[in-house]
């Protein structure tokens, strides 16, 4: 399963981002260019969603949903990378910079 680093991320243009964590979690906060699309709504109807022939990068509180579900998504033939450490890691992030 591919993965990528917040820092790999950041230097990436105009990448399709999905945020998998609840509408209020997404309110508060987000990576910026990404889109909510919370879990159970995206494993539920995918198809609806996602293209086959675009890359999404994927990601949620911690990055252990948003690995789940990308390794399944990815079963399906999807293009999906995971964020690794998620939502935490890119507050992390942006502490630093």
């Amino acid at each position: 399963m591919s993965e990528i680093s917040i820092i790999e991320l950041h230097y990436l243009n105009n990448p399709n981002i999905i945020d998998i964590r609840s509408l209020y979690d997404y309110s508060k906060g987000h990576i910026d260019g990404a889109i909510n699309i919370p879990y159970y709504n995206l494993l539920n109807n995918y198809s609806h969603y996602l293209s086959k022939y675009s890359l999404y990068y994927i990601y949620c509180d911690f990055g252990e949903q948003s690995r789940e579900i990308s390794k399944r998504l990815n079963c399906f033939g999807y293009n999906t990378i995971n964020i690794i450490g998620g939502y935490q890691e890119y507050k992390k992030f942006l502490e630093k910079n």
